[in-house]
C-alpha cells in the first residue's frame, strides 16, 4: 500500500459492493471528504458496521489505484 494518509471524522457506508472472490463482504466508504473501500478478504468487512456514523480516524491508501481502508479506530 502506497501514500497512507490519516482522516478523522465520520464514517458513512457509501453501498456494499459485491463480495471478494472467496465470498468475503466490501464496503464502500466515507470519511473526512474521502470516497475508499475496504480491502478485499480482510476480516474488517464483517465487523465495519459497528464503526457506521461514529467518530473514527482511519488511515486509507493507494493499493492497486483503488484508495483503500488501511486501519481505523474509533475516538
Amino acid at each position: 500500500m502506497q501514500s497512507i494518509t490519516r482522516h478523522s471524522g465520520t464514517l458513512k457506508k457509501i453501498t456494499r459492493m459485491k463480495n471478494s472472490r472467496d465470498g468475503n463482504p466490501q464496503f464502500m466508504l466515507y470519511c473526512d471528504g474521502y470516497k475508499f473501500r475496504t480491502p478485499a478478504n480482510a476480516s474488517i468487512g464483517y465487523n465495519i458496521d459497528s464503526y457506521f456514523d461514529k467518530d473514527v480516524t482511519v488511515t486509507i491508501g493507494l493499493y492497486r489505484n483503488c484508495l483503500t481502508l488501511n486501519t481505523i479506530h474509533l475516538n
